[in-house]
């Protein structure tokens, strides 16, 4: 990885975590002379240039502009723009230049909880780390929850009540539950089923799944709000081997997230 890209990337995840929008823009194209080396890259806010460059000076001012312009249209976060350096922006140099904007919004954050932290979410977190994703971690045992990494993207949090949190996270939000049984996790469900989550994920297996059911059920929640619960969570591969689940909860994770964007 170039030091170019490094600092970008530490930019990136530091608005990321900020939560606020952004453009990235990317010289991906030179036809003739540019001011520029392919692959130059810009981050623009509301407020401007935050960081980078893609050439200085008219394209640069230009491209800031068409950034900021991505940045009102809420339906839109891929754009390619082809400029002509001297027919657009009046540059005594010829040639001609391609960019790749991309805008990053903080309301499409994906956002996943994870409620326990225990042998799978061990396992899990960390290959949740590179996702773009906000992601939420709560436990009642403080030794489990301090063994858990660090990251700006990751919210580690010690609670009293797990079921507790569930009314804070966004609608947005997928939910796993791999607490510590059936009894913490049923209290989670009861809370999360009452809600519009895209997606409600238990570990277990099919007898736990037709227990919580059953239970779910009797605590008023309609056979059509408990079929949502997902039960066993993760896709069917690998071993019992928390690594394993822990890749197949992932797996299932991004195979619902591509379904609901299609949605």
């Amino acid at each position: 990885m170039s030091l170019r890209f490094e600092a970008y990337i530490e930019k990136y995840q530091e608005l990321k975590a900020l939560r606020l929008d952004f453009v990235t823009v990317t010289l991906v194209k030179i036809l003739g002379s540019a001011p520029q080396d392919l692959g130059a890259r810009m981050i623009v806010s509301h407020e401007g240039l935050f960081w980078g460059t893609v050439g200085g000076g008219k394209i640069e001012n230009h491209m800031i502009k068409k950034a900021q312009e991505l940045l009102f249209k809420p339906g839109l976060y891929l754009q390619e723009l082809e400029v002509n350096l001297q027919n657009d922006i009046g540059m005594s140099c010829g040639g001609a230049v391609g960019f790749l904007l991309e805008a990053e919004r903080a309301d499409s954050l994906w956002s996943i909880a994870v409620f326990g932290a225990g042998h799978v979410a061990q396992e899990l977190i960390p290959l949740l780390l590179p996702l773009e994703a906000r992601i939420q971690c709560f436990d009642t045992r403080k030794e489990w929850i301090d063994r858990l990494p660090t990251a700006a993207h990751l919210s580690k949090s010690l609670v009293e009540d797990m079921a507790g949190q569930v009314a804070a996270l966004s609608e947005k939000t997928f939910l796993v539950s791999i607490t510590m049984g059936h009894s913490s996790d049923l209290p989670i469900l009861d809370k999360a089923l009452q809600r519009k989550f895209p997606f409600i994920g238990v570990i277990g297996s099919e007898l736990k799944a037709k227990k919580l059911a059953q239970e779910l059920l009797s605590l008023g929640h309609a056979e059509q709000s408990v079929s949502r619960m997902v039960c066993p969570l993760g896709l069917k591969l690998g071993t019992n081997a928390p690594y394993e689940i822990a890749v197949s909860i992932l797996a299932q994770l991004i195979q619902e997230r591509d379904k609901s964007l299609l949605e």
